[in-house]
């Protein structure tokens, strides 16, 4: 992996991709879950929707790395 060229996306891009790609959130319900507004999701998930693109169409690694994010305690989501 290390040898191979790489794009990059932010943990909070990954975030909106995951909610609204994987969960099957809309824009709307994956804006206010962030706490950002709607077209700040729509311009993240079409900066990763491109980037990963460019790595399935060019054979490039994807690193998740940077962006505005908190991590929560695992007890304040009811995980142990």
């Amino acid at each position: 992996m290390k040898l191979l060229e790489h794009v990059q996306i932010t943990v909070d891009e990954l975030e909106a991709l995951r909610l609204s790609d994987y969960e099957g959130m809309s824009h709307e319900q994956t804006a206010q879950l962030m706490g950002v507004s709607r077209p700040t999701i729509t311009r993240m998930l079409a900066r990763a929707h491109r980037a990963v693109a460019d790595a399935l169409v060019h054979g490039k690694a994807i690193r998740i790395a940077g962006g505005d994010y908190c991590l929560e305690e695992a007890e304040a989501l009811g995980q142990k």
